[in-house]
């Protein structure tokens, strides 16, 4: 699976591959700090706002900490940003993310992990991740922003997923969209289950 990504920015090298390579860890800890900074928020009272330790975000953004998909989350929520800002950093004009690379943040507890493919191109609201998931327990996420929506296809295993009340069964090729400011759940139901999500907000 090759994404490629053309939306408008420019790099002095159109071959700078950083963001897919780059440390997830690193990523995290200048994108909280700039976006905390912006939000005029210390770090003690963004940590209240997300519902977290205060020496969990301390450790985040000095580049210690293993953020989870869980914590990014509240952070983005409580910042008021998308999660992709978390992740995000200049990108070429032309993008090839190789299957099995970019920054991959893991679930804290499910064997579950998104990718971060593409980011929203400014004006537009929308962010394209690869998940990967493995049968056992599944990932509960919590409701997101008002607005969110979700879009998952399912490139290879089977899962179940939706809206925690009424989620549905997919496979290969399988498209469902519902509303991520529900709880949802995404629960593999076989080994090696891949899937490309789009979430973008209205």
């Amino acid at each position: 699976m090759t994404p490629v990504r053309q939306d408008g920015h420019s790099f002095n090298e159109p071959n700078d591959s950083r963001r897919a390579t780059a440390d997830p860890k690193a990523l995290v800890a200048a994108s909280l700090k700039r976006e905390r900074t912006r939000a005029g928020l210390s770090i003690g009272e963004l940590a209240r706002r997300a519902g977290i330790g205060k020496s969990t975000l301390s450790q985040l953004e000095s580049g210690d900490g293993n953020p989870s998909v869980e914590t990014l989350w509240a952070l983005s929520t409580a910042l008021g940003i998308q999660f992709s800002a978390l992740l995000d950093s200049p990108t070429p004009t032309v993008e090839v993310i190789r299957f099995g690379g970019g920054p991959v943040i893991p679930a804290a507890d499910a064997d579950y992990s998104a990718t971060l493919l593409s980011t929203a191109a400014p004006g537009s609201r929308r962010d394209m991740y690869v998940i990967r998931a493995e049968p056992g327990k599944p990932r509960i996420s919590a409701p997101h922003a008002r607005g969110i929506v979700e879009h998952v296809v399912i490139s290879a295993g089977r899962a179940r997923l939706g809206p925690t009340d009424a989620p549905e069964e997919l496979g290969p090729g399988d498209y469902i969209s519902y509303p991520g400011d529900v709880e949802h759940v995404f629960a593999a139901l076989e080994p090696g289950t891949v899937a490309v999500m789009l979430s973008e907000a209205f």
